[in-house]
């Protein structure tokens, strides 16, 4: 063969090979897209599966947190019932000791007006005590 034949022929296979790979584009650039857009929503299926279990295992895991909770202050709730019936229970026929309490809380009521009731439930009106104290009595600060 001559060389103008040689490079004529491989000028025309050069083109067979070229025209393959045009072809092979041309076939196969749908079918990638077709197989990219479904690698694409597989991803987004296992994403959005994913989300959701995690969703989910919070609400349960705040469920059960709930219910803890709701135990705990149950038993907080029968501590603090107990407590209370053995201070009553300590209370009843003691009565010295709920009128020192009651005395020993009010040292610290400097200058308050304090009612103590009597024996008929009816407090001891002190009209004077606080001119005494320096202070001017409401009914001292009306006009006629």
């Amino acid at each position: 063969m001559s060389q103008r034949t040689e490079v004529a022929f491989l000028g025309c296979g050069g083109l067979g090979v070229l025209g393959a790979i045009v072809a092979a584009f041309a076939i196969g650039c749908p079918q990638y897209a077709v197989y990219e857009q479904r690698k694409t929503g597989e991803a987004e299926l296992a994403r959005a599966t994913s989300n959701r279990t995690i969703s989910v295992t919070e609400a349960h895991a705040k469920f059960e947190a709930a219910i803890e909770l709701a135990k705990a202050d149950t038993v907080r709730a029968h501590g603090i019932a107990e407590s209370n019936a053995i201070i009553g229970q300590s209370l009843k026929g003691n009565p010295e000791y709920l009128t020192w309490l009651y005395l020993d809380n009010l040292k610290d009521t400097k200058d308050q007006i304090i009612y103590i009731p009597t024996e008929a439930s009816l407090p001891i009106l002190e009209a004077g005590r606080l001119a005494h104290l320096g202070k001017a009595s409401p009914d001292t600060t009306r006009k006629p």
